[in-house]
């Protein structure tokens, strides 16, 4: 564990610019994290759908893979698949938390492996625990830390559109993604881009506007556009359940679903009657 004050080396300059001030910061895991760019946060609901954690995965491993470092709240549903997406790409993520970095929230192995790989971050000490209001506080420090916000999904009263505003008022690039017109989780990010922030549909327009002199990273090709996804090998000649497709990784369901829906969506993968995949005419 380590500690940051303002003006020690190390210290974001960015934060010197927000109100209210950060006095200290408590980091653990990989602080040198905190002198890479570009940053991007990606945020949105805490119960995404489908469509929503697909979002994020893609747009976190595709920022990731061009050297972003990914940065965002540790919250179940968005955040969560963002920083699993930037590990799985061996790419960079720093987790901002409302307690303390030593009881991250939620604690469990995604905590874990953000503190071993990347970097957890926190104004509040050692043994706080979680409070209602510490979380909209700790959304001007992800936001603050970021080159742009990306809000996947989000409800019409939401977190993430503290984060979004938070963005606006520091200067800070905002995209939305559209969704469903009659899906809750929709609305917020409708409200963000009635309201003038910049509709996103890929990462590549997130890479473009946040391109800086200084600052390289490369642009990523489309994610299977000349690669073959490991699900897909698994379903050639084959029609499989996502818990058989799990076991033969030696993964979760849960952690298979949201790149199945991906696959899907991009027209790689089609999903059959009886919770079965397979692969679209073509495909593999």
């Amino acid at each position: 564990m380590h500690t940051l004050k303002p003006g020690a080396d190390g210290w974001p300059p960015e934060l010197d610019h927000i109100e209210p001030h950060p006095k200290k910061l408590w980091l653990r895991g990989h602080p040198e994290l905190l002198a890479r760019r570009p940053r991007v946060a990606i945020v949105g609901s805490r119960a995404p759908t489908p469509y929503g954690e697909a979002q994020a995965r893609r747009f976190g491993l595709a920022l990731a893979e061009a050297g972003v470092v990914v940065v965002s709240g540790l919250a179940r549903g968005i955040d969560g698949r963002a920083h699993e997406a930037a590990l799985d790409a061996k790419g960079a993520t720093i987790a901002v938390l409302g307690c303390g970095v030593d009881r991250p929230w939620p604690p469990g192995p995604l905590a874990d492996r953000v503190a071993s790989e990347g970097l957890l971050l926190s104004e509040y000490e050692p043994g706080t625990t979680p409070r209602k209001g510490h979380f909209p506080m700790r959304n001007r420090l992800i936001s603050a830390l970021a080159d742009a916000v990306v809000v996947v999904e989000a409800a019409h009263a939401s977190g993430s559109l503290i984060t979004a505003h938070w963005a606006a008022e520091q200067g800070r690039a905002v995209f939305a993604l559209p969704g469903r017109v009659d899906h809750p989780m929709a609305r917020g990010c409708h409200r963000l881009i009635r309201e003038g922030v910049e509709l996103v549909e890929a990462p590549e327009e997130v890479l473009r506007a946040i391109a800086q002199p200084g600052l390289p990273f490369g642009l990523p090709t489309e994610r299977g556009s000349d690669s073959t996804d490991e699900l897909e090998l698994l379903l050639v000649g084959e029609t499989l359940t996502v818990d058989e497709m799990a076991a033969s990784l030696g993964r979760d369901p849960s952690a298979v679903l949201p790149r199945l829906t991906e696959l899907e969506l991009a027209g790689r993968l089609v999903r059959s009657p009886g919770g079965l995949w397979r692969l679209a005419q073509g495909g593999a």
